[in-house]
Order: C-alpha cells, then sequence, then structure tokens
C-alpha cells in the first residue's frame, strides 16, 4: 500500500494506492473518488455498542468503510476530510496515540479504535470529554481544520482551547485560566489547556468554534 499526501496545505487530499487484496479502512464521509474495481463495504466501527462509542463520545461516524482491491492491479481511492486543512499520517508499531474526535479520516486493518477519557479538564477546555485512541500497528490519516503542527514538549506547554488535535496517551491536560481573572476573559483568551509530561503534540492553527464565533458576529 502506498499513501501520497497532495493539496498541501489548505485543502490535502490523500491518495492510496492499493494492492491486490488490500484493504483500507475510512469514514463513512472520506472517500471522495475510487477506481470502479475496488469493492466498498460498510460495516460498524467496532460492533453495536463499540460503533455507539465511538459516535456518540469520541465523535466518529457510526460505519466505516471497508475498501478492498479485489482486482490483479494496484488501484486508487482518494479520501479527504470535511473541513479545509491539513492531513497527515501516523505510523505506530504497537503504540497507540490519542486524537480530538473528527479528526481520524482512515486507517489500516493492524489499527484498532477506541475511545479514552480525557477528564473534565479536557471538557471544559473545548476539547471534549473523550478522546479517540487508536492503537495498534499500522497507518492512521488524521486530518483537522487549519494547519498541522507538531511539538515536542518536556514538561508543560499551553494550548489554546479546541486547537489540540492528537497527543501521546502518558500525557496529562489540565485546565487554567489563561492569565489573570480579569485578563483571560477581557483578553479574548478565557481558558486553555495545560499539557503536562514528554511527547509529542498536534497542535491545529486554526478551529472550527474559533469559526463559529467570527461568524456569528454577522448574524
Amino acid at each position: 500500500m502506498e499513501i501520497n499526501l497532495a493539496g498541501q496545505p489548505a485543502f490535502t487530499y490523500i491518495n492510496v494506492e492499493l494492492q491486490p487484496g488490500e484493504t483500507i479502512i475510512a469514514e463513512a464521509d472520506a472517500m471522495a473518488s475510487m477506481a470502479a474495481e475496488l469493492q466498498m463495504t460498510a460495516k460498524t466501527n467496532g460492533g453495536i455498542i463499540g460503533g455507539l462509542v465511538k459516535k456518540y463520545v469520541g465523535g466518529e461516524s457510526f460505519f466505516v468503510n471497508h475498501i478492498t482491491n479485489t482486482s490483479n492491479q494496484v488501484k486508487r481511492v482518494t479520501l479527504t476530510q470535511p473541513t479545509p486543512g491539513d492531513m497527515r499520517v501516523l505510523e505506530l508499531n504497537d503504540g497507540s496515540y490519542c486524537l480530538q474526535g473528527g479528526s481520524y479520516v482512515a486507517s489500516t486493518p493492524g489499527i484498532k479504535l477506541g475511545v479514552k477519557w480525557a477528564g473534565i479538564a479536557s471538557f471544559v477546555g473545548g476539547e471534549g470529554l473523550f478522546k479517540l485512541q487508536v492503537s495498534g500497528s499500522g497507518k492512521v490519516i488524521y486530518g483537522a481544520y487549519g494547519a498541522l503542527i507538531e511539538k515536542e514538549i518536556d514538561g508543560e506547554y499551553i494550548v489554546d482551547s479546541s486547537h489540540l488535535v492528537g497527543y501521546e496517551p502518558q500525557m496529562k491536560l489540565k485546565m487554567q485560566l489563561s492569565g489573570g481573572i480579569f485578563s483571560s476573559f477581557f483578553g479574548g483568551e478565557g481558558l486553555v489547556t495545560r499539557v503536562e509530561g514528554k511527547g509529542k503534540i498536534i497542535i491545529q492553527s486554526r478551529s472550527v468554534s474559533g469559526l463559529t464565533k467570527w461568524l456569528n458576529k454577522f448574524f
């Protein structure tokens, strides 16, 4: 399987070249186009219970599509995400990573999708009560609104609300005011997320909640 990114950074899409017999698992609305010879089968995202949990607390769809190359030639499927922005490929080797709800696009069959409790701090900070945890061995395709920024931290780091896309599972999240009470609420920042630990985090340069607030001024 060959995975290639194109259209970066604002309108990224991914071309997946499937060898005969290979399968890519994609979110229900991720397929933009594919070769006619590919077979697409909708399945529940981890069974009925697992699918419901991922849908209502993990921000993912109840069904996922298994796209399989049943021909004897290499065939292409093109995947995308609902919002404009960048997409990346994360490779796991018997490891795990936490992603914000809605950022998962697709993965290879060796990847499992689960839901991880993120905590009250994550919810109050605009990141949600639960995070999607991807684990296993294989490749994960994810995306977000805006550009994606990777940051290695060792200690503490502050991320504005709704901008944290992913982090390693051993890291901890805490909610706090961006500054003093006056500065936090009148300076427009409000609550922020303090990430503690050692590892890699992924930040998106834009947030849908920020876009919503900006648009509301005109209605």
